[in-house]
């Protein structure tokens, strides 16, 4: 399972690394509304809900859905600008139908083969629209109907929102990001230079990679996706509070848009959803768990672990053979025997490897 998209006719020059103030918010948004996603924000979610004014907080939970589970496309610019209030500018330019189509982002998941949902214009759509938000909940479904029908006043109720999170606590989270989220960007604009397209986009994370032909950008998720950048390019957008989602917008007939978490040296790189695959498989079976008992409390040959489960040699050799190709256990030469024992470090990180592959 992967996003792949389809970069044969993209330039470099066509490829934008910007950091977005607007959608950095909308992470921050998310983290406030989902922190259990971001164990590693958690304090800084418990204090910023804490401090928000009432009358804001309720708002954000009017509006909730636009950044809890997905990213609403009208969050993810692809023409970053330096400030808010110039993305709240540019967003302001889009017209109603874009706007909302983008924005009831439930609507337009599912309709894609289709084309882009219009619920402005299309009675089906609007009702789909409807339904969706009424699935997840009184709240969302009456927003979703004021967008609907008063799509002007709505728009204009987001901004207001947005400007007020800014004033009671995006700013100073702003301040203290931008820096690293544009040496970030500085970065890999200055690959992209002098080392091209390839580097440039596999920098971004290990969870990216090109297709033998370079013809295709195929992103490790645990979802199918597809899209093309044509003649449009791409953006590329560093996050601070976005870990571990790695962000794709490939609506048809917009800009690709790819936000990724900025990498820091005190977290592990993310897994491959291939590996964990392999090794929750690996360890599934009742044999090889059983054997992984022995192999957590020490050191054992192949020998000992056959006798200990009555196995044959070979099909204790099958059976570690499978632990050792997933990376589930490190071996130690004793003379003329080999020793197995439990990688527990790694044991230890396949829940949170399995979450962050779930979110990711």
């Amino acid at each position: 399972m992967s996003v792949v998209l389809d970069i044969s006719r993209l330039e470099p020059r066509q490829v934008l690394f910007a950091p977005s103030p607007l959608s950095e918010l909308a992470e921050m948004l998310h983290v406030l509304s989902a922190p259990d996603h971001h164990p590693g924000l958690r304090a800084w979610a418990t204090a910023t809900a804490t401090g928000l004014s009432s009358g804001l907080a309720d708002r954000l939970a009017e509006a909730d859905f636009l950044w809890h589970a997905t990213r609403a496309d009208i969050l993810l610019p692809a023409r970053p600008a330096a400030t808010l209030a110039e993305e709240l500018d540019a967003l302001d330019e889009r017209d109603d139908e874009t706007f909302v189509a983008s924005a009831l982002e439930i609507s337009c998941m599912a309709q894609y083969h289709r084309g882009v949902p219009q619920p402005l214009i299309s009675a089906k759509d609007a009702q789909e629209a409807r339904e969706r938000a009424a699935i997840r909940g009184p709240r969302q479904a009456a927003f979703a109907d004021r967008l609907l029908t008063d799509p002007r006043g709505v728009r204009a109720w987001l901004r207001r929102l947005f400007e007020d999170c800014e004033r009671e606590f995006f700013a100073d989270a702003w301040h203290d990001a931008r820096t690293r989220l544009y040496a970030d960007a500085r970065h890999k604009t200055e690959l992209l230079r002098r080392k091209g397209l390839a580097p440039a986009l596999t920098a971004i994370s290990p969870a990216l990679q090109l297709d033998d032909q370079q013809q295709r950008l195929v992103i490790d998720k645990l979802v199918d996706g597809a899209g093309t950048t044509s003649d449009l390019g791409l953006t590329c957008i560093p996050t601070a509070f976005g870990r571990p989602h790695l962000v794709t917008m490939i609506t048809p007939g917009w800009r690709p848009v790819i936000q990724y978490p900025i990498t820091t040296p005190d977290l592990p790189r993310p897994m491959t959803v291939n590996l964990l695959q392999a090794r929750l498989e690996a360890l599934a079976h009742p044999v090889r768990m059983r054997m992984c008992r022995a192999l957590a409390r020490g050191s054992h040959t192949t020998g000992e672990l056959a006798a200990a489960h009555g196995l044959t040699a070979p099909e204790a050799s099958r059976h570690i053979a499978r632990l050792k190709k997933a990376g589930l256990i490190t071996t130690q030469r004793r003379g003329r025997y080999v020793g197995y024992q439990l990688d527990l470090n790694t044991v230890a990180r396949l829940g949170s490897d399995f979450l962050d592959s779930l979110l990711r």
